[in-house]
C-alpha cells in the first residue's frame, strides 16, 4: 500500500508561497530589465542627439567668417560625457558636406572610416541605427546633426556608439538585483511569521484531538486569536470536548444506572425463590413469593423487550405499516384503551379532538405506542387526583398537532436537554420508576420514522406538555 507523504501546513505555505513570490519576482525582474534597458537606451540617444546639436552648434558659431577646419573641443566633451553616464565615451566625427571625416576624437569600438556616405547623412532622422553590415557587423547607433550657417551645409557633427553601451545598465542591474533579493526575504519571513500564526492552533487543535482520542478530555488551547476562523475552530472544539466529556461521564452513569435496572429483579427473585426453595415460607406465604417473583419477570422482560426493540428500530430493522386513518377516532381509541388498562381511576385523561374530520397515513401500532409512552410518563408524573390531557390541532403547515398535557411536577431545566438521550432517567424519576430509559428516545425514533417529530413543548413546576407532529393526509 502506497504511503502518503504529508507535511506540515507551515512548510506547505512557506514553500509554496516562497515558490510564487520567486516565479512572480523572476517575471517582474525580466520585465524590468526589458523596461530599463528600453528607457536607458531612449535617454541615452536624446542626451547624445542634444551633445551633437550642442556641439554642431558651437562649431557652426566659431566658423562666421573663418575658412579653417572644424575641431572637436575636446573639454566640451568632457564635460558632457557625465551625462551620457557610459563608461565609454562615443566616436565623435566632423565631416565636410560630402562627408569626408575633417576630425574625430577616437576610432568608434574600432570602426575606422575616412567617410560617411552622403545619402547616410542626408537620410530623415537625426537617429539611425545602421545595419551590421554598414557597421562591420557590430549593431550600432549613429546621430547626426548638421553644421549650418546662415542655412549653409558646412559640415555634420557624427556620433557613433555601440547598442550594448548605449543599453549597459550595470548599477541598475545591481540595485534590482538587490531590490528582488530584499522582497524575496521579506516576503519569506512575512509569510512565515502569518503561516506559523496560522498554523500554531490548528497544529494544537490536531494535538488535543489526539489527547481526546485517548481519553483524556482536560485540553487547553489558546483564548485569544484574532482570526475569526481559526476562533470558530478553536472554540467549536473545546465545546466539543466539552460535550464529549459530559457525555462520556453520562454514558458511564447511565450504563451504571442500566446494570443497576436490570440486576435488581434478578437477585430479588433469586432471594424469593431461594426462600422458598429452602423451606424459609410455605403455603400461602409461599405462593406470595412466587407471585412476586413472576410480576419481577414480567417487569424484567419488559426491560429487555425494550431494550432489543429499541436497538432493533436503530438499526432499521423493524418495518412500519403505513394506513389510511381518522384522526379523532384512532386517538380517541389509543386513549381509551390505555385508560381502562390503568389500576387508578383517581386521575382524569380528557381528550380534545380536531373540529372537523381529517386522515392521516400512518402506523396505527407505532403512534400508539408513542402515545402510551407519553401517557405513562405523565401518569408518573402527576400525583393522586391529576390531570392529563391529549389536544388535537391542525398546525398552519399541514401538519397534525398531539399534545400530552399534565399538571405534574414537571421536568428540572437541567434535565430538559437530556430527556432524549438513551438510557437517561431523572435525578427523581430513577428512584420513583423502574426503567431504562429508553421510553422517549425510542418514542422520537418513531416519530420520525413515521416523518414526523417528537418534541418537549415546554415544562414547568405547573405541568409538562410533549407535542408530536405528523402529516395530515
Amino acid at each position: 500500500m502506497k504511503t502518503t507523504r504529508r507535511i506540515s501546513l507551515l512548510r506547505y505555505w512557506t514553500t509554496r508561497y516562497v515558490a510564487a513570490l520567486c516565479l512572480g519576482l523572476l517575471i517582474a525582474a525580466m520585465l524590468t530589465v526589458i523596461w530599463l534597458q528600453h528607457t536607458m537606451l531612449n535617454n541615452r540617444l536624446e542626451v547624445s542627439e542634444f551633445i551633437a546639436e550642442e556641439l554642431a552648434n558651437r562649431i557652426a558659431g566659431s566658423q562666421e567668417g573663418k575658412a579653417v577646419s572644424p575641431t572637436i573641443d575636446k573639454n566640451m566633451l568632457k564635460s558632457r560625457e557625465l551625462f551620457l553616464q557610459s563608461d565609454h565615451p562615443p566616436a565623435i566625427y566632423i565631416t565636410d558636406p560630402k562627408g569626408q571625416v575633417l576630425s574625430a576624437n577616437q576610432p568608434a569600438s574600432g570602426i575606422e572610416t575616412s567617410s560617411f556616405a552622403i545619402s547616410l547623412l542626408q537620410k530623415k532622422g537625426d537617429v539611425i541605427k545602421l545595419s551590421p553590415e554598414a557597421a562591420n557587423g557590430s549593431r550600432m547607433w549613429m546621430i547626426k546633426k548638421p553644421i549650418m550657417v546662415d542655412d549653409i551645409t558646412f559640415g555634420w557633427v557624427v556620433m557613433l556608439q555601440p547598442e550594448n553601451e548605449l543599453e549597459n545598465v550595470t548599477e541598475e542591474y545591481r540595485l534590482l538585483t538587490g531590490l528582488i533579493i530584499s522582497l524575496g526575504l521579506f516576503g519569506w519571513a512575512a509569510i512565515y511569521i502569518l503561516s506559523r500564526r496560522l498554523a500554531t492552533p490548528i497544529s494544537q487543535v490536531a494535538k488535543a484531538a489526539k489527547q481526546i482520542q485517548e481519553g483524556n478530555y482536560e485540553v487547553r488551547l489558546p483564548e485569544q486569536i484574532k482570526e475569526q476562523e481559526v476562533y470558530d475552530l478553536v472554540h467549536s472544539f473545546k465545546e466539543m470536548a466539552q460535550k464529549l466529556q459530559q457525555l462520556e461521564s453520562l454514558r458511564a452513569e447511565l450504563l451504571a444506572g442500566v446494570t443497576h435496572e436490570l440486576k435488581t429483579p434478578v437477585t430479588s427473585i433469586s432471594g424469593l425463590l431461594q426462600a422458598v426453595k429452602d423451606g424459609v415460607v410455605t403455603g400461602e406465604e409461599a405462593e406470595n413469593f412466587i407471585d412476586i417473583s413472576l410480576k419481577e419477570t414480567t417487569k424484567m422482560q419488559k426491560m429487555v423487550n425494550d431494550l432489543l426493540e429499541f436497538n432493533s428500530f436503530s438499526a432499521n430493522a423493524l418495518p412500519v405499516a403505513v394506513e389510511e386513518h381518522a384522526v379523532n377516532e384512532l386517538i380517541s381509541e389509543i386513549v381509551h384503551q390505555w385508560h381502562l388498562g390503568q389500576e387508578t381511576e383517581d386521575i382524569t385523561v380528557s381528550l380534545s379532538p380536531l373540529p372537523d374530520k381529517r386522515s392521516i397515513s400512518t402506523d396505527a401500532v407505532r403512534l400508539q405506542q408513542i402515545i402510551v409512552n407519553l401517557l405513562n410518563n405523565a401518569r408518573h408524573a402527576v400525583d393522586a387526583k391529576g390531570k392529563i390531557e391529549v389536544i388535537l390541532s391542525e398546525q398552519e403547515d399541514g401538519m397534525l398537532s398531539i399534545e400530552v398535557k399534565d399538571n405534574g411536577s414537571g421536568i428540572p431545566p437541567a434535565e430538559q436537554d437530556l430527556i432524549f438521550e438513551r438510557f437517561y432517567r431523572g435525578e427523581h424519576k430513577k428512584y420513583k420508576v423502574r426503567g431504562l430509559g429508553l421510553g422517549l428516545p425510542y418514542s422520537k425514533l418513531l416519530a420520525q420514522a413515521l416523518k414526523g417529530e417528537l418534541t418537549l413543548k415546554q415544562s414547568s413546576p405547573f405541568g409538562t406538555t410533549f407535542q408530536i407532529l405528523l402529516p395530515l393526509s
